[in-house]
Formats: C-alpha cells, structure tokens, sequence
C-alpha cells in the first residue's frame, strides 16, 4: 500500500472511529433519544469528515460508502448533491454562519462546522423546507457529536432560514470590500483564484465580465461524461444503452449521461468505456490529429516505420487508455510513464482492455525522459501536474486546498517536464503541453519560459487540430480565442477547463 493509500485509509479509520465514539456518547444521554438523523444526511456528514480530516477526494469516497451503506435510488441522490453542494459553496455559507452564530467558525470544533454547512446547504441549496432541513441536521448533530452542539446548530440554522438565498447575498455584497471580495463570498471561490481567473480570462481575449458565469459554471454539478474508446466501443451503441444519453458536442468519443451510475454501463466495468471529461478527450484526440514530419533521412519506399507515442505523465489513465486506443487503429504504440507507482497501476487499470503489449507502462522520473530517451517519440502528451483550477466542478474540495504558494513548485515541475518532452521528441514530432487549469503561471507563461531557452522548438496553432477533431464529431464550430493555443472553458464548452499547446521540435 503506498504513503497516500496508508494515509487516506489511516484518515477513514480516525474518522469512523471519532464518529462512532460520539454516537456511544449521544445515545446515553436522555436527549439522544430524540431523532437520529437519515442515512444519507450521515453519509454526506461523513464524506465531509474525511475531506477534512485525511485529505480524502469527495469523488472517491463517496461512491464506496454508498455502496457500503446501501443507500442508492433518490436518497443516494439525495447524499451526493448534499455533500458535493455544500463542498462547493463553502465559503459563502461559512460567511452566513459566522453571521448566524456570531463567532468565527474557526472557533468551532471541525465536525460542528461541518454539520453547520450541511444545513445551511439544506436550508438555501436545495429543496428541502427549512423546518425539514433544520429538524433533520439537529438529529443528525445530536447522534453524532453530542446534545450541546445540537443546541447551538439549531439557534444558528433557525437564523439562517429566517432570510432567503438572495437577501443573505445582498448582506453579504454590502460588507464586501471590492467586486473581488463580493464574487469570492457570493461565488464560493478563494479571493486568489477569482483574481487568477479574472487574468485566465483576458488573457485568452476573452471579456472579463465573464468571470461570474465563469464562477457559477464551477459550482454547477457537471453531467457524467463517458468516452467510448475507438476499437472497443461504438459511441451509438454506448448512446442506445443510457436511456436519455446524448453525444457530446465536441469529440466523435464522448457521450452525456443526465443521471445514473455509470458503473452499471455496459462497457465501463471492462475497460471499453470509460469516464473523462470531454475537455480530457478533445486535447488527448488533438494531439493525435496534429500532423508529424517525416523523420529526416527516412526512406520514401514501403511503409512509414510505426510511430512511438508517450504520455509522459499518464496517472490515472484515462488519457493514456484513449491514445492507446487510437494508436492501435494506427498501430503505433504508446509508453504511458508514471513517477508513482499506486498511480501507474491506476494506469494498468484502465488500459485493460487494450491488446496486450499495445501500451507499457513504466514507473519513473519524467524530467529524466529527454536524457535517457532523447528523440525517441513522434507524438508527446505532456499532461502536467497541476493545481487542477479548471476541475472545481468535479472536484469541489480543491478550491479550499490549493493557495498561491502552490504555484511556485507547480510551475517548477511544469518546466522541467515540458523541457524533457521537447528533448524526447524527434525533430518533425510534436509535444502537446496540457494542464487542467487556466491560471497563465501554469499554462502560458510556463510555456513561453522554456520556448525561451530554445531555439528548436516551433509554435503550432492547436485550433486547427482541435476544430479537426470537432469536425469528425460533427459538430458546431468551437468558440476558440486567438491561439495558437487552446482554453476551454466550463462557461462556455461546458468542459474542463483544460488548457492546450502544440510544439513541433523542429530540427
């Protein structure tokens, strides 16, 4: 088991146990005997706990205990947009409670904040009464923290109730310092990443009074997106199969689901399906629609020699499950390289249902590709490490973790990779540099501090590959910004907001 496996596992265990010692507690005392509170509203509770106290991703604990506890149907509904609802719009209700307990919440132990947020969740998120709501959260405190803090959470969810959503924001806009200040509370996003968002967006040319709908679209629950993998799924028969499915708009891969467990898909328990953003699939897809040169010196008779691809940060996989599945068509073949091994297999994972010996995954140091592999690849992805600012719709929680001081080390990396790739890479090939995040520390500005140490490496305009790969998805013309590279974004793509460059080394 790795560090992060042992640590993730080590948190569950304090987090069940300090649940279960405050269950012991409440049901002695006369007042536990009141309400206990439902199953759902505990699993969320204790999604949150987990969150909180091992560091754990909502997404990956979440399903499990589901599953555990045998919620499903509408209460497993139910659980999910509680928990990842209240994730998501965590700053603006703690700016609510501090006003409704007259304190700062900081000054609250960490499961009464919690349980806090889940009723003000409840109370101006969802449609839940607000007798409901705070009924349902003062049996859910009672058994599990205790009588005396059931006490305060129902003084302070009574005084949330008393206003509606858009007077609390009106309050909250009049003791805002500045529009920074008033979209970070009333948008639930750190002032930092309002600022670095504000920036993302005029630097890709487009207007900055996009930047709240951009907000509002990273707190919108993202439909479930399927990549049916060329060779192993035909997306028509993925489509007949989710009843109410649609194909994506941008790629010949994707299909939406409006609702469901995409476990129960035909095809994704075995690998020939598989759940990606289609931002994910559009830049993967692009890089094997750029156009290589022909090697130097290489001979025009026969066959073209087989090309070798590398997806050079490849965990979790799906990338590399996708570009293996189309250079199998082309038979080319893919090294999918990770630095950690619980993440490599991950990898192995989900290129299980690829031909033996079509991709090898390999665990190790990725800045040291260009020295031990030098001009070795036709086709690079560079899917960087990244603070992950364009995935706030599938990943709630990092908005809370991830601080300016982040950047720094990222970027570091970012360089380092992207150097190695570019040394990897045979003249006439080509890297696609990809982030999932728009912050121009780790997009732009990454890319034109290594072009500037270099003078082998040409620009491509990666609107062109990617408006190719729309095409054969039939699609609309993609709203793109001026290039040469590509932003998506989720307010206007309704992806990821995945960034893209081409390179071509050219000599």
């Amino acid at each position: 088991m790795s560090e992060d496996e042992r640590r993730d596992s080590a948190g569950r265990q304090r987090s069940r146990a300090r649940v279960e010692g405050r269950t012991q507690r409440s049901a002695a005392a006369p007042s536990g005997r009141a309400r206990t509170g439902d199953p759902a509203r505990a699993a969320a509770f204790e999604v949150l706990r987990q969150v909180d106290g091992s560091d754990a991703y909502a997404n990956l604990v979440l399903p499990p205990l589901l599953r555990s506890r045998q919620i499903s149907g509408r209460d497993a509904a139910f659980a999910t947009e509680l928990a990842y609802g209240t994730l998501r719009m965590r700053g603006r209700y703690d700016a609510i409670l501090e006003i409704a307990t007259g304190r700062p919440l900081e000054k609250l132990d960490a499961p009464v904040r919690d349980v806090l947020r889940l009723g003000a969740h409840q109370v101006l998120g969802m449609r839940v009464p607000a007798h409901a709501a705070v009924s349902e959260t003062v049996a859910l405190t009672r058994a599990l923290i205790g009588a005396g803090p059931a006490q305060l959470v129902n003084a302070a969810l009574r005084r949330v109730s008393e206003r509606t959503l858009e007077d609390w924001l009106i309050r909250l806009a009049e003791s805002a310092e500045d529009e920074t200040e008033r979209l970070a509370v009333a948008q639930s996003h750190p002032s930092w990443v309002v600022r670095a968002m504000r920036q993302a967006l005029v630097a890709d040319g487009r207007d900055a009074d996009e930047l709240e709908s951009l907000l509002e679209a990273d707190n919108a629950a993202p439909a479930v997106t399927l990549v049916a993998r060329p060779g192993l799924a035909e997306r028509d028969a993925v489509l007949a199969g989710i009843p109410g499915g649609t194909a994506g708009r941008w790629t010949p891969t994707a299909v939406r689901m409006p609702s469901g467990d995409p476990a129960q898909v035909a095809g994704v328990p075995t690998g020939r399906v598989g759940v990606q953003d289609e931002g994910s699939q559009l830049v993967a897809l692009a890089l094997a629609q750029a156009p290589v040169l022909p090697r130097s010196g290489a001979s025009t008779d026969g066959p073209p020699a087989a090309e070798r691809w590398l997806d050079l940060c490849a965990g979790p996989g799906g990338k590399a499950a996708l570009l293996g599945s189309v250079a199998v068509a082309r038979g080319a073949h893919l090294v999918a390289n990770e630095i950690a091994p619980h993440r490599a297999a991950l990898v192995e994972r989900s290129i299980g249902a690829l031909p033996p010996g079509t991709v090898e995954v390999r665990v190790a140091d990725g800045t040291l590709i260009g020295v031990d592999e030098p001009e070795a690849y036709d086709r690079v992805l560079v899917d960087a490490p990244c603070t992950g600012l364009g995935a706030l719709r599938r990943r709630p929680e990092s908005r809370w973790r991830r601080t300016p001081a982040d950047l720094g080390r990222l970027s570091t990396t970012q360089r380092d990779l992207l150097s190695a790739a570019l040394d990897a890479t045979r003249p006439g090939g080509v890297v696609a540099y990809v982030t999932c995040s728009p912050h121009v520390v780790e997009t732009t500005l990454v890319v034109k501090d290594v072009l500037g140490r270099r003078d082998d490496v040409e620009v491509l305009d990666a609107r062109v590959a990617v408006r190719a790969v729309v095409a054969q998805a039939g699609g609309a013309d993609l709203e793109l910004g001026p290039g040469p590279g590509v932003q998506l974004w989720p307010h206007v793509h309704g992806t990821d907001a995945m960034h893209l460059t081409l390179l071509r080394r050219t000599r």
